[in-house]
């Protein structure tokens, strides 16, 4: 076991990221800064409002992205979930992609601040993005949303909590979700990093990170293979027919595409595969460096989103 596996150690470090995190985003326009965030892919439009979602966890703290001009009935919702290993904060990284679904896919975005380790271990960060889902699915009249028409998605350790909302969804009978849309998830923290191979020699994601992340998220090894950790290593086998549809988007050049491959198998044979697409030539967190190519996946993020909302009104009408 490396030194900084040791969770004492972990959480230590995962701390001192934080800070530095924290510090970055109070640059005024410099990279890393909350202002450089909100400033990319300035296409699209930002019509904004800040809610705060109850939970039993912690009260959570969302943007909501609206669309610019509704009309007729309500739009559907998409609750999203930013990357960052279980332990870094920045919701913010994701507002480009937010926008772009509102204006895209006609939807209201709810961009979530979801609780972090090592303040917050597993079990916590899923069970809150669980109940914030549900509430958003039980309050869209009194919100401006469409309840009713609801997906799920993330980016790197979002997208692995968008997928323990929808077997958390799966197990308690609901809400229904239309798609989950999983973004170079995480997928299998019961392999260590060490294990795990890249299709080039210095990926993004390097084990001394893995280690911070797994150590300060989930502290004991031994429930790194619990279901809402790790979906696609082996000790999960469970039949999944019946869980939301997915769209599962892996990178070549990423330390986690084969377990994000492993999940997209795992939902095909449940019959709840729509589309796996990996990104070419890309590596894990392309998107945030890469305009252009952010541009080409969230057009796709978008379409699916768009259909799979659409789907359901027509079988509502």
């Amino acid at each position: 076991m490396s030194l900084l596996a040791r969770p004492a150690v972990a959480s230590f470090a995962a701390r001192m990221m934080q800070r530095a995190f924290s510090l970055a985003g109070r640059r005024a326009g410099g990279p890393g800064s909350t202002a450089s965030w909100l400033q990319r892919l300035p296409e699209f439009p930002r019509h904004t409002r800040e809610l705060t979602i109850p939970t039993s966890v912690a009260p959570a703290p969302a943007v909501v992205h609206m669309p610019g001009s509704p009309e007729g009935a309500p739009p559907p919702v998409h609750v999203n979930f930013h990357g960052g290993g279980y332990v870094m904060p920045g919701a913010e990284m994701d507002d480009a992609l937010c926008r772009c679904l509102t204006a895209e896919a006609g939807v209201a975005v709810i961009n979530v601040d979801y609780v972090v380790a090592p303040q917050h271990p597993f079990p916590a960060p899923p069970r809150q993005a669980y109940e914030v889902v549900r509430w958003v699915a039980e309050h869209g009249a009194e919100q401006g949303w469409d309840g009713s028409r609801l997906t799920v998605g993330g980016q790197s350790a979002g997208g692995g909590l968008a997928a323990a909302v929808a077997r958390q969804a799966f197990e308690e009978g609901g809400p229904s979700i239309a798609l989950q849309v999983l973004h170079y998830p995480p997928l299998d923290l019961a392999t260590g990093a060490r294990d795990k191979r890249a299709a080039i020699a210095r990926p993004m994601l390097r084990p001394w990170m893995a280690d911070v992340f797994d150590s300060a998220y989930v502290p004991d090894p031994r429930r790194r293979s619990d279901r809402l950790v790790s979906p696609a290593g082996a000790a999960d086998t469970v039949d999944l027919t019946g869980i939301a549809p997915a769209f599962v988007i892996t990178a070549e050049y990423d330390l986690l595409r084969a377990e994000g491959g492993r999940y997209a198998e795992r939902l095909d044979r449940a019959g709840a595969l729509v589309a796996h697409h990996d990104v070419p030539k890309a590596d894990h967190g392309y998107d945030l460096k890469d305009s252009e190519a952010a541009r080409q996946v969230y057009a796709l993020i978008a379409d699916h989103v768009r259909r799979a909302t659409r789907a359901g009104a027509d079988a509502d009408g």
